[in-house]
């Protein structure tokens, strides 16, 4: 379908596309065999100016729009969902900055992003913290000109290659969520080290480990908005951040149709290629429609996002939901046109399978996201 992009989105997604052919396809499966982090990758996005569509032109940035951080996620994620997460997580990572920090923060730590000199991240899951966001028990304790955190954090995407962390903490435990904060760390603060790198089913090209905080002192200049708005500043990161999640999913199920498709054309049986016969053909066209309806809910809703409309949480938990479930859908189909070979790590198919499954789970689980649809829905009643 045509999108009708503007000119500068159009060389977007164009730059975002010959970067994945070129420097990501012929290491994807490199990267997810070693389980490392792509460094040589990242340098060329920020040569490229890349990270600068994460951030308004205000604070050295070329964007900001949610409409152009899909189009370039997409790009990434159709070739490697994994490596695509130095972007997206970035992302993740600077919005609580981006949305709620005052302007001076924004000034110290949006425009090393935008130059692809820093990475950021976002931490907010826990052990016994990850759908119940209000549960988290890291501590933040006020000392004098310092907040002193103490704690652990858990499946933090970019922990450890990042060096700007938006990290939630208790700064009044009895208020419940209502004492949560939001602050900025840096990597190399005193106090903060990482746990191992996690050994994960897929997107492995992206770095998860946990956070340790212990005695890390931080300057209560680096607290994002007041004390006991993190629950606040979390679920407004979310709201704008699925979409990027939704656009990760429609990346990897275009990547996983594409290489299906051709497989088909190209694998013979009983004298003609598989594309021939009706069973075939009637997956590779569930295939494609379920993949275009989730990239329109996906850009209507970035768009939605963009118009600065204020509300728009339903409509961010329907496109991260519908398009995630489409990718898990789509790979696994994949998988199945290329039949044994799909099975096999010759062929990209079952990486992306893979990596689909968790885009169901991160930045809230999808049951989670159903619950939110619904409370908005019945809202309306």
């Amino acid at each position: 379908m045509n999108y009708f992009f503007t000119e500068e989105q159009l060389e977007m997604k164009e730059l975002a596309r010959k970067i994945a052919e070129e420097k990501i396809k012929p290491i994807r499966s490199q990267v997810d065999e070693e389980n490392s982090f792509p460094y040589d990758i990242v340098k060329i996005m920020a040569q490229t100016d890349l990270f600068a569509v994460l951030i308004p032109e205000e604070y050295d940035g070329i964007s900001g729009k949610v409409m152009d951080l899909a189009i370039v996620t997409e790009e990434l994620s159709r070739v490697c969902g994994g490596i695509a997460l130095s972007f997206g997580a970035t992302g993740l990572g600077l919005y609580p900055i981006l949305l709620s920090a005052s302007k001076e923060l924004k000034q110290k730590y949006l425009p090393p992003i935008a130059a692809g000199e820093k990475l950021a991240a976002f931490a907010l899951t826990e052990a016994n913290a990850g759908s119940d966001a209000g549960g988290i028990e890291t501590t933040a304790t006020k000392d004098g000109d310092f907040y002193v955190l103490n704690g652990t954090k858990q499946w933090i995407t970019n922990a450890g290659e990042a060096d700007i962390y938006t990290v939630f903490a208790m700064t009044n435990k009895a208020k419940g969520a209502r004492g949560a904060s939001c602050i900025i760390v840096e990597k190399d603060t005193p106090g903060l080290s990482f746990g191992k790198k996690e050994n994960k089913l897929g997107i492995r090209g992206s770095a998860t480990r946990e956070m340790i905080f212990d005695n890390c002192r931080v300057s209560r200049k680096n607290l994002i908005g007041r004390e006991g708005t993190g629950f606040m500043v979390a679920m407004k990161t979310f709201d704008k951040s699925r979409p990027m999640v939704g656009s990760q999913a429609v990346g990897i199920a275009q990547g996983a149709y594409e290489a299906a498709a051709s497989y088909a054309k190209e694998r013979y049986q009983f004298g003609k290629p598989i594309s021939s016969f009706q069973g075939v053909q009637f997956m590779l066209a569930d295939m494609a429609t379920q993949i275009e309806a989730a990239r329109a809910i996906v850009y209507a809703t970035a768009r939605m996002i963009d118009s600065g409309i204020k509300k728009y949480s339903k409509e961010s938990a329907m496109c991260k939901v519908f398009a995630s479930d489409v990718a898990m859908k789509v790979t696994t189909d994949a998988v199945q046109i290329l039949g044994g070979y799909g099975y096999m790590k010759e062929y990209p198919v079952e990486k992306m399978m893979r990596d689909a499954k968790i885009t169901q789970i991160y930045e809230g689980t999808n049951q989670v996201q159903r619950s939110i649809i619904a409370s908005n829905l019945l809202k309306d009643f």
